[in-house]
């Protein structure tokens, strides 16, 4: 038997004993079965199936613009300028408050002119809350006014309790505001500073304290329409009450609870600050 029919022989039957015959084929990879409808489609490659999902570029010229953005040339150069020009006076009056209260240096001594002028009267600081030596009293500022009226005659009102009106405002405020908190302590305690017991004015800001005072008494009269409809604010007058804070009552000091006055004299009001016909 040639080698031709010994081939024949191993694929259609069973070799000889002892003769190894020739490996058998590996398997193939299994066809797909065909579902009831058909075969199955193919399925195209991932990145095929990734760039047929992904959507055209967008033009970022065409997306609505919000914000400053939105605005035209020339008014965003305009809101440029006013943010410039707010970050610089932020930071003018940072530097002058810091000059102000911080210790004695070289800049605040060569400058000091310059500072006083910034800070005085409406931003002037003091640290009476912190130790050692806080505020141990409740100060009131009370004013009255008297009233010309148009036949000639003139009447008194009685003291309007200022203090006690920015308190009112501020209990149950969560934020108030700068002027209900410190504008009428800050102007009381700016006078005292700048006049001696006499009420006379010591050094150059005594004029200045006093016009200041007198300028809110006259707003705040002016708000509780103190003249009426008939009549205008010819002089004003104001007062202190000072009280002194309760002590604990574990701590066994001893203050007086008599309420002390302190009455300046009458200020006649410039034609600029008198008030007629409120209302």
């Amino acid at each position: 038997m040639d080698a031709q029919d010994k081939g024949s022989d191993a694929r259609h039957g069973p070799a000889e004993p002892g003769v190894p015959g020739p490996r058998a084929p590996l398997p193939g990879p299994v066809p797909p079965a065909d579902g009831p409808s058909g075969p199955e489609p193919a399925t195209p490659p991932e990145d095929e199936r990734a760039a047929g999902a992904e959507e055209p570029p967008r033009d970022p010229s065409d997306e609505p613009r919000t914000g400053v953005a939105a605005l035209s040339l020339r008014y965003r150069i305009g809101a440029a300028l006013a943010l410039a020009v707010v970050a610089v006076a932020v930071c003018v009056h940072l530097g002058m408050t810091f000059l102000h209260v911080a210790p004695p240096n070289t800049v605040s001594k060569k400058h000091s002119e310059t500072i006083a002028d910034w800070i005085y009267p409406e931003f002037e600081q003091n640290w009476k809350l912190f130790a050692p030596n806080p505020l141990q009293q409740n100060v009131s500022v009370q004013v009255r006014a008297e009233i010309r009226t148009p036949d000639g005659g003139s009447r008194t009102t009685g003291w309007y309790d200022l203090s006690a009106q920015d308190g009112r405002d501020i209990d149950g405020n969560p934020a108030p505001s700068h002027t209900q908190q410190n504008e009428l302590r800050r102007a009381w305690d700016f006078y005292l500073s700048t006049h001696d017991d006499d009420n006379r004015p010591v050094g150059l800001r005594g004029a200045l304290s006093e016009s200041y005072l007198r300028r809110i008494m006259v707003m705040r009269l002016d708000r509780a329409d103190a003249a009426g409809r008939d009549g205008e604010v010819a002089r004003v007058q104001v007062r202190s009450r000072t009280t002194q804070v309760p002590p604990p009552s574990w701590s066994g000091e001893k203050v007086s609870d008599k309420a002390v006055y302190r009455v300046l004299p009458w200020w006649l009001l410039p034609e600029d600050e008198a008030r007629g016909g409120i209302g």
